[in-house]
């Protein structure tokens, strides 16, 4: 029996997830996922209460803490690792971070052949980027989450399915890739970031709570943020 609390802030929603793999299928996982610009600061704590209420557990009870790593939104992202590490903290949890790109692609319904590019508007004129191939609940990387300039963008071979606010840059994105469909309010869902988080923390990737880091993909940011 596996209990994961997930957190997803990096874009424009906020969405808490709570995975129980000891129920039956279809009742594993229940989310809260609102479309809060700006407002993730506020409504992340409030909502992971309601969450845990619903379920009548406690912290203590559950067995790890995933959140949505980035890349994505500097505050949104920060919002995540902060609530995270506080709550893993405060109950002795494990932690687990996972990719946004990727959580965003398995929160879309994929083409036949499974290939999504999820893809992010990392403004000053880029875009975050990866390429998945999606598995039922399993994700596979195609390409790493990464940084572009529109105008190089790399290559990948096959059909797509292209979804994410990074869509800003559709015609650049359409001109390089064959895409089969575009998703451009395509967001994250803690849901998602919950059911990758399982196959990580099953595979032994969670990590003590000061070790859970934000993935942000650009220095200049970071030192932004820093002075």
């Amino acid at each position: 029996m596996t209990r994961i609390l997930a957190l997803e802030t990096a874009g424009e929603s906020c969405s808490v997830a709570l995975l129980d793999d000891s129920l039956p299928a279809g009742q594993q996982i229940r989310e809260t996922f609102e479309i809060a610009p700006r407002k993730q600061t506020e409504m992340a704590l409030p909502m992971v209460d309601t969450m845990l209420a619903a379920a009548n557990l406690s912290l203590r009870e559950l067995d790890c803490i995933a959140f949505g790593h980035g890349p994505g939104a500097f505050t949104g992202v920060r919002v995540a690792a902060a609530v995270a590490q506080g709550l893993a903290f405060s109950a002795e949890l494990p932690v687990v971070g996972v990719s946004t790109l990727a959580a965003c692609a398995l929160s879309v319904t994929p083409p036949p052949n499974g290939q999504v590019i999820a893809c992010f508007d990392a403004r000053m004129g880029e875009v975050y980027l990866g390429a998945y191939r999606i598995h039922g609940e399993q994700v596979e990387t195609l390409l790493p989450d990464s940084l572009f300039k529109p105008d190089a963008l790399p290559d990948l071979d096959g059909q797509w399915l292209i979804a994410g606010s990074g869509l800003v840059y559709q015609d650049a994105l359409e001109a390089k890739y064959d895409a089969s469909i575009c998703v451009p309010d395509a967001h994250p869902h803690a849901q998602a970031v919950a059911q990758l988080a399982l196959s990580a923390f099953v595979r032994g990737e969670a990590v003590s709570a000061e070790l859970a880091q934000p993935v942000y993909l650009r220095d200049q940011v970071i030192q932004g943020a820093v002075r």
